[in-house]
């Protein structure tokens, strides 16, 4: 199947609002937001379910609308970092919802990386019931790093979007896939646009 009729399915399926919103939630449920970009995805999760929302967003300007946006929400809160695998700062291209530290455009501007699972046990949370990671070619560090640490096992869900514009994506992907299928299964899956992963019951 062609990319263009992966995403045609996926539009068909009015997947953005039908399989990314859809999960075993409630107000006891924590949900971690990897990319957060506008909020638009956190909102429409805490408006389903009343749930607390952790919201990771790089980008200063990005960070500050959703604070801003949710400034009144006590159980969304909102963090100026990137998860990945390792504490660092990088220069970001900023191009809106596109904005990557692989890409290059006009305008970058220097972001704070942490590590994940050092933040998540700082934080002290032991179960996440749901990340979504759309953080454009990040995403392979931060799985590789919570496989790596085994925090992946502490996570129920794990919504990501792969990017093919990363070096060797398709083999890290793959590998990634692989892993997870130890300790998760998918519950759907549009290569390369969405696809969720659901611990499997011991």
């Amino acid at each position: 199947m062609s990319e263009e009729e992966i995403q045609q399915k996926w539009l068909s399926a009015q997947g953005d609002r039908t399989f990314r919103l859809n999960y075993d939630l409630n107000a006891a449920s924590l949900v971690v937001d990897a990319g957060g970009y506008q909020g638009e995805w956190s909102a429409n999760i805490f408006n389903k379910y009343h749930c607390k929302v952790y919201i990771f967003e790089p980008v200063f300007e990005f960070y500050h609308n959703i604070e801003m946006r949710f400034l009144n929400t006590p159980k969304i809160k909102v963090f100026n970092y990137g998860l990945a695998g390792r504490n660092r700062t990088e220069v970001i291209a900023v191009c809106a919802d596109s904005s990557s530290i692989f890409r290059d455009s006009d305008r970058q501007v220097p972001i704070k990386l942490i590590d994940s699972v050092e933040f998540f046990d700082w934080l002290g949370l032991d179960v996440i019931d749901l990340i979504k990671i759309n953080i454009e070619g990040g995403e392979y560090e931060l799985l590789e790093h919570l496989l790596k640490t085994g925090f992946i096992k502490k996570i129920k869900n794990i919504q990501v979007q792969f990017h093919q514009f990363v070096k060797d994506a398709r083999a890290r992907s793959a590998t990634i896939q692989h892993h997870l299928s130890k300790t998760h299964y998918l519950t759907y899956q549009f290569p390369f646009v969405w696809e969720n992963w659901l611990i499997k019951q011991e």
